[in-house]
């Protein structure tokens, strides 16, 4: 089913075909306006609710892709990295990369928020992803949009461990099966060798610790415990 206004439907066609859907005949053309209606355009139609939807839709693609291209991964890596392929840095960055931000409608008061254009474009860009997946209720739409580049992107973490945010992903973990957030504790600082202050984390789950780290700051010395946690919980997995 097309647009009622030409103009918007060209538009849309155009914005499909540089996501590598040309031709689907099966796209719901309201939906995918509706994923690009900002608030500030309507208070009630709007992306809001599609936005709700993508997010999790993003979560399940980003998974799916995870087991099928690493299957090798423990599922704290898993965690870890879907943390961020799915932020909003990272849906920003392919908002950006498809060329997103004309083909969203937003009022010129929204648009000099400069400081919101990231929360923005990733809201718009989730939205895309649920109006892509309720069109068909499969994956088969929202894949291709993401394939590519998260495969880009795991090599580019994979090689670089410390852009994994442990700390994110053990929040999601303990939230999933605990409903609880970690807890840390910063337990000692001390002078380094090149007289820094060098600090030494804990992070608790349920009153267990379950991993130590250290470092320069207080935001190294969590993310290190997180990590260390990480190993804890994927070698528990494993063990089930």
């Amino acid at each position: 089913m097309t647009l009622q206004y030409p103009h918007r439907q060209k538009q849309l066609q155009t914005l499909v075909r540089k996501l590598g859907l040309p031709g689907q005949s099966s796209l719901q053309w309201t939906l995918l306006d509706l994923a690009l209606t900002h608030p500030s355009i309507s208070a009630t139609a709007n992306y809001e609710q599609l936005e709700f939807v993508g997010d999790a839709v993003v979560r399940l693609a980003t998974a799916v892709f995870l087991l099928e291209t690493y299957p090798q991964l423990p599922v704290g890596e898993f965690a870890a990295i879907r943390s961020i392929l799915v932020s909003d840095r990272i849906l920003a960055q392919l908002a950006d990369y498809y060329g997103l931000e004309p083909y969203l409608l937003v009022s010129e008061s929204a648009l000099k928020d400069k400081l919101g254009r990231e929360s923005r474009l990733a809201d718009a860009f989730e939205a895309v992803l649920a109006a892509l997946y309720l069109s068909t209720h499969t994956l088969d739409l929202v894949r291709p949009c993401l394939d590519h580049y998260f495969r880009q992107l795991v090599t580019e973490i994979l090689s670089d461990p410390a852009r994994q945010n442990y700390k994110a992903a053990l929040q999601e973990w303990s939230q999933g099966h605990y409903k609880l957030l970690p807890e840390y504790r910063v337990v000692q600082g001390e002078q380094a060798e090149d007289n820094s202050q060098r600090f030494k984390a804990e992070v608790w789950v349920r009153g267990e610790c379950l991993g130590e780290g250290s470092g320069r700051s207080i935001k190294a010395a969590e993310q290190a415990a997180a990590q260390a946690a990480f190993a804890v919980v994927s070698d528990r997995s494993s063990q089930q």
